[in-house]
């Protein structure tokens, strides 16, 4: 048993994430779903980069974390190669963090369509544009390709094949919240081999 409750409190990881992070919104300026995402290349050698996370679903055994990215740039060739990662969501304002470990598939179906057609054009368009993480000669460079793109796909261009989502899925889950004189509450959820959760209080 854990002494948990207050903003612990719950018997689904991903209802106490979507909770805090509605707090989020209503005291960060700014992207108050940004994330830190850590990936590793197949040598090990790790990285790490600032995304946005753009839907937490499912709830239980079943949820999973999603983000959206091109397919090519060095997050998804390490992700292809080693397909695990973490990353931790950090509120100055709350004084809260949440740090995640998973598996990784992609996310590539209608759920990344509908996605990518919400975006604002010029993001679609960026999206066919951008060789992302590559060489870029320029900035002018990359807007004649935007303009040449928009001329080629119009104002309704389709997902390209090489961007989407990738769909994180926990083996674990930790919630902070800061304490006095640094005592901290933390608490980690671990899905065990029968998929279900395991709750434990660690030391701050």
């Amino acid at each position: 048993m854990t002494d948990r409750g207050g903003i612990f409190a719950g018997d689904d990881p991903f209802e106490i994430v979507r909770s805090w992070m509605k707090e989020a919104e209503a005291s960060e300026p700014n992207d108050p779903n940004a994330i830190a995402l850590a990936t590793a290349d197949a040598s090990g050698m790790p990285d790490v980069r600032m995304v946005l996370l753009k839907d937490v679903d499912g709830q239980g055994e079943d949820g999973s974390f999603v983000f959206y990215t091109n397919y090519d740039s060095a997050k998804g060739q390490q992700l292809a190669q080693n397909a695990q990662a973490a990353f931790v969501m950090h509120w100055k304002s709350l004084r809260r963090q949440i740090r995640v470990r998973g598996e990784v598939v992609r996310e590539d179906g209608p759920q990344a369509d509908a996605y990518y057609d919400s975006r604002a054009l010029q993001s679609r368009l960026g999206a066919w544009a951008s060789a992302q993480s590559r060489p870029l000669d320029s900035r002018t460079s990359l807007m004649t390709e935007v303009a040449k793109v928009g001329l080629r796909h119009g104002t309704a261009p389709s997902r390209p094949p090489f961007w989407g989502g990738f769909r994180i899925r926990p083996t674990q889950i930790e919630f902070w919240a800061d304490g006095a004189f640094r005592l901290h509450d933390r608490f980690v959820w671990t899905r065990n081999t029968q998929s279900k959760w395991a709750i434990q209080r660690l030391c701050p």
